[in-house]
């Protein structure tokens, strides 16, 4: 435990021994703009399988350590963009377990996130082009609470390389992220068509390939619906997407899912439901309660609780449950934030019992 509390010391230092920073962006005199960003997202992850317990410091890949250039340049009757963006390499919090023995620290073309061109016209909508998200990115993700970092539907983002252990002590090969998936879009090479916002609604279309994978060049095709709209003193957001995967020699995946979120503003409650099925495979629903108070000067605090519910994602009649809590701390001077989340997992096949995990996440996120 001293060493935990030295790994939170250490993570929470880092946030905040850094000073809150001016904007870093360059204004040119025809109304463009060059911007750098970025954030370090250091945390430490531990498990209890029911027999043991393991625990690294990692880059919490909820929203992991990046860099990136943005570029916008008004352009005839619209605006052009451009966005590179990197994580930056560190350990990822999905790919630890009990047998991991993955570098701190490497770098390769997988790391990149965005290599993305577009132009946007009010009147015709936004195309983009190159390494960036598919339409389904997000669709799955629909929130208004500020747990993200510990407390969202894409469970194995903090934990999902954690392996299950069987009833008799012996480790199994199956781990959270085999067991839990939010089956929500990526990031591809892709060409994408997002459509002008008409009465609140969005449809977007993408087309694309997985360039950067060592192991994988499938092609991936995806559409969606988005809705976004505040009435009475509520905010509502949403979207329900179709996805397939055309894969060489074996089924396609095909892939039906969506979310909704609802905030009363208020009161700073909000709550957030999330679904998701593939063709002939798994699927699952979720749900999370969230409160967000100013309990200090110093930021936001937000609590939440959530649940998820899954099935035949690794056989027939396999079954998943997961609860999760979550605290989330701002601190608004310094642009920083401080969590911790713990879950519970279970999970069981027809002919085989594991035991639970229980994973622990605590750490910082500092943006510039």
């Amino acid at each position: 435990m001293g060493y935990r509390i030295l790994c939170l010391s250490i993570t929470a230092a880092t946030g905040l021994a850094a000073p809150a920073m001016a904007e870093l962006k360059y204004d040119n005199s025809s109304g463009g703009s060059i911007t750098l960003y970025g954030q370090l997202s250091p945390s430490y992850v531990w498990a209890d399988d029911g027999d043991e317990t393991t625990g690294k410091l990692v880059d919490n890949d909820s929203s992991n350590s990046r860099v990136g250039l943005r570029l916008t340049q008004p352009f005839e009757a619209g605006t052009l963009g451009f966005n590179v963006e990197s994580a930056l390499g560190f350990r990822y919090s999905d790919g630890i377990s009990q047998i991991d023995d993955a570098d701190s620290w490497h770098w390769d073309r997988e790391r990149i996130r965005k290599v993305d061109f577009s132009f946007e016209n009010v009147r015709w909508g936004k195309v983009y082009a190159g390494q960036g998200s598919m339409s389904t990115d997000g669709i799955t993700e629909s929130d208004f609470n500020n747990n993200g970092m510990t407390t969202y539907v894409s469970v194995p983002d903090t934990n999902g390389g954690f392996l299950f252990r069987r009833k008799d002590g012996t480790l199994s090969d199956i781990s959270i992220g085999d067991a839990a998936s939010s089956l929500d879009g990526g990031r591809r090479a892709r060409i994408r068509y997002d459509t002008p916002v008409f009465s609140g609604f969005t449809v977007s279309i993408a087309a694309g390939q997985e360039v950067l994978s060592y192991t994988n060049d499938d092609n991936y095709y995806d559409a969606t619906v988005r809705y976004k709209t505040e009435y009475q003193g509520f905010k509502v957001s949403g979207g329900v997407g179709y996805s397939v995967r055309d894969r060489d020699d074996v089924p396609d995946y095909k892939d039906r899912i969506g979310s909704l979120a609802v905030l009363h503003e208020a009161s700073g409650i909000s709550a957030a439901i999330a679904y998701g099925s593939r063709k002939d495979d798994g699927r699952y629903w979720y749900g999370k309660l969230g409160y967000d108070v100013d309990i200090w000067d110093i930021g936001m605090t937000s609590f939440a609780v959530d649940y998820y519910d899954g099935s035949d994602f690794v056989s027939d009649g396999s079954d998943t449950k997961i609860y999760g809590i979550g605290i989330n701390q701002k601190i608004d001077r310094y642009n920083a934030e401080l969590y911790f989340g713990y879950r519970n997992v279970e999970f069981d096949e027809v002919a085989q019992n594991y035991q639970d995990i229980d994973t622990y996440i605590m750490g910082t996120r500092w943006k510039f």
